[in-house]
């Protein structure tokens, strides 16, 4: 199963890395490529549940992986791989709350292995959630909440300079949104 798994990421990732060299509009084909790819994957398993989060995963390594091997910008992959990942579950009726802090988990853990830029790849995160909150029928400020405590979360398994690391950049108004970290972090800075 692993080499499955390593090959669907390196398939997201090729197709990542085609997109953005093949087009000038970055955004609509990192969107578009995240998108697909998370149908496909759950399309082939005939189920949503588990094989959605375990697809995100995925979809998500790929896209990180791919912008890292052409030296794109980690907070806009970031952000786009969430609109994509929101896209995607909402054709396959997975959409959901707990998704969007899932994907920006998700997105922290790939760029922390790749020895990325964890405050940037979770601002992105957190920009991607706001501006497709609508799609999945939520505020943009419970999307930016789910996505901000999906990537703390994730940063602080990865260790407590990961999360310093997070939470500083996600302090203050990102996407409009002001203090997108709850309690009880907005007091952290006194």
């Amino acid at each position: 199963m692993a080499d499955e798994n390593g090959g669907f990421v390196g398939g997201v990732k090729d197709g990542i890395v085609a997109a953005i060299r093949g087009t000038g509009e970055i955004t609509d084909a990192l969107v578009d490529t995240v998108s697909g790819s998370l149908v496909n994957a759950v399309k082939k398993t005939g189920s949503v549940g588990g094989a959605l989060t375990g697809a995100v995963s995925e979809v998500v390594r790929g896209v990180i992986e791919g912008a890292v091997e052409i030296g794109g910008d980690l907070g806009s992959a970031s952000k786009d791989a969430m609109l994509g990942v929101l896209r995607g579950t909402k054709e396959v009726g997975g959409e959901s709350i707990e998704l969007v802090g899932d994907t920006a988990g998700a997105v922290v853990k790939s760029t922390s292995d790749l020895g990325g830029d964890l405050g940037s790849a979770a601002k992105g995160a957190v920009e991607g959630a706001i501006e497709g909150a609508k799609d999945i029928g939520v505020s943009a400020e419970d999307a930016a909440a789910a996505a901000a405590n999906g990537a703390l979360n994730a940063a602080g398994s990865i260790g407590s300079t990961a999360a310093g690391q997070v939470r500083d950049a996600l302090t203050g108004t990102i996407g409009g949104v002001k203090d997108v970290l709850k309690e009880p972090f907005k007091g952290d800075d006194k």
